[in-house]
């Protein structure tokens, strides 16, 4: 599952927690923060919790930063990473920040919730449809953009594909990434879905293969058509 699932003692409420965090993938932190809030938020979203009940924020800060870079980039992120959780409807009460080789940036995700309050992802029957919320290619496009200033490798896909083809598809992916899923969220519970997951470092047939192969029921995946990202897929 994508968020721990643990029953309360007290009055029949469970808690679905979750924590994710990795390293910036953009150049502009504030859209990084927004990017890794969202990511962790995401993890709730697949359980069908559309509601956050408390964030906290865990943040690496790189020992290779000068006082500058650190003093303007930081409190960047940190700002991106609340803004997305007060849109969510939820606020970051505390968290930890330590010294690093490399800038980390996540969290982690609580809500507290009645039985019809989550989908667990493993009731998949024969029929069911499956939807992806947002196009795939998003990591092709963030390399793409990054080999721009890297000749040798933009070398190798030049002849298919222009410097604003990857800008674009840059943009789009930031845009993405740092959107909320919570209106899928509540989709799952108004349509009734049987269980859904994030699509996120494993790659579409990893997650699908990791989702397929928890179902209570017997049944097949079957992948036909992918909405993609223009130009990078």
């Amino acid at each position: 599952m994508d968020a721990a699932v643990t029953p309360l003692r007290h009055g029949g409420l469970s808690l679905v927690q979750t924590t994710d965090f990795f390293y910036p993938l953009v150049d502009d932190p504030y859209i990084m923060g927004k990017i890794a809030c969202a990511n962790v938020l995401s993890d709730l979203y697949a359980m069908g919790a559309t509601e956050c009940d408390n964030m906290l924020m865990l943040l690496a800060v790189s020992t290779q930063m000068s006082d500058k870079e650190r003093d303007v980039v930081i409190p960047l992120m940190m700002r991106g990473f609340k803004d997305c959780a007060q849109e969510a409807g939820t606020e970051v009460t505390g968290g930890q920040t330590v010294k690093n080789p490399w800038v980390t940036i996540g969290g982690v995700a609580t809500a507290v919730c009645q039985p019809n309050e989550f989908i667990t992802p493993d009731c998949a029957v024969v029929g069911d449809v499956l939807v992806l919320t947002k196009p795939l290619g998003t990591q092709v496009a963030v390399h793409a953009y990054q080999w721009l200033n890297q000749s040798e490798r933009w070398n190798r896909i030049k002849l298919v594909v222009s410097e604003d083809d990857v800008t674009k598809a840059y943009q789009r992916a930031m845009d993405s990434m740092s959107r909320l899923n919570r209106t899928a969220a509540r989709l799952m519970h108004k349509y009734n879905a049987h269980g859904a997951t994030d699509v996120t470092g494993f790659g579409l047939l990893g997650h699908a293969q990791n989702l397929a192969r928890n179902q209570k029921n017997e049944v097949s995946f079957v992948i036909h058509n992918l909405p993609d990202r223009k130009s990078v897929v």
